[in-house]
């Protein structure tokens, strides 16, 4: 959400992150917008291998959720895939500095009790390598000043912040407007990653952490990537397109407004607080 101008003070968050949605999709069947069904990772012959399981990563988690999951999906224990990173001899990029966030395909994934976490970890990372480092993403990064590693953490912000994937383009476009205008992002999910949750709002102290997240008082973007993006939000992060936009807000789901005017973000910002009053009363 952006809802501020530069110097205005912080409103309550306008709707929960995309984030937040997804975590639920672990609970269904393994049906996951973006995710797709990669190939085994199994080590030894056909006969010694076992029925799969299956880990679903799905869009916009943290790289701590990832680990988390492996942990579980693999029968390790907490906190064993994260120590492995070290070891994974992983092909990031340079500016990545050893930090896998952003390059955790969301996918869903077999494994089994031959399944390393490195070897999990090396796949994530070669597939995220695979779908974000084509021709037509480094050219679209190329295209805005950008690289491909600053494409992934606006895509990932993207991810956070759209609420369909039809708003995501231009969720892409008022980021690379207020960076143009060296304004901040005033991004929620930029503190919500800072803070290590996801809430649907962000007080006036959550603005004034002390943090490299913090991009309400920090211009520029966030140090890594916020999450491990999906396709849609890279395709959105490098050809986004055009338009004015500085502000946006979901009104309701479904219904996101987006504005350079704000005071039109203001008008948008009410009708939002008349449904959230309206709904907490019915």
């Amino acid at each position: 959400m952006v809802n501020e101008s530069p110097d205005a003070p912080p409103r309550p968050r306008l709707r929960p992150t995309r984030r937040g949605r997804l975590v639920l999709l672990l609970g269904a069947a393994l049906v996951v917008a973006a995710a797709v069904l990669l190939p085994l990772l199994f080590l030894g012959s056909q006969e010694k291998r076992q029925q799969p399981r299956f880990l679903v990563i799905p869009e916009g988690w943290r790289a701590s959720q990832v680990y988390a999951a492996a942990d579980k999906a693999l029968r390790l224990a907490p906190g064993s895939t994260e120590k492995a990173v070290p070891g994974a001899e992983l092909s990031l990029p340079a500016a990545a500095g050893g930090n896998p966030e952003g390059y955790l395909f969301p996918a869903t994934y077999p494994v089994d009790d031959e399944t390393t976490p490195q070897g999990l970890l090396r796949y994530m990372v070669q597939t995220a390598s695979e779908r974000f480092g084509v021709d037509r993403v480094t050219a679209g990064a190329q295209r805005n000043g950008d690289s491909v590693h600053r494409s992934v953490t606006i895509a990932s912000i993207v991810q956070a912040e759209a609420d369909t994937v039809s708003d995501m383009g231009k969720v892409a476009r008022v980021i690379y407007n207020r960076l143009a205008q060296d304004m901040a992002l005033q991004m929620d999910s930029t503190i919500n990653y800072a803070l290590k949750r996801s809430t649907l709002d962000t007080t006036t102290g959550d603005t004034k952490i002390d943090s490299p997240y913090n991009s309400y008082e920090r211009k520029g973007l966030p140090p890594t990537p916020i999450g491990n993006p999906g396709e849609e939000a890279m395709r959105a992060a490098v050809s986004p397109p055009p338009g004015p936009w500085l502000y946006f807000v979901t009104v309701r789901q479904g219904d996101t407004r987006f504005t350079d005017n704000y005071d039109e973000q203001l008008t948008n910002v009410e009708e939002f607080n008349r449904n959230r009053r309206s709904a907490a009363t019915g």
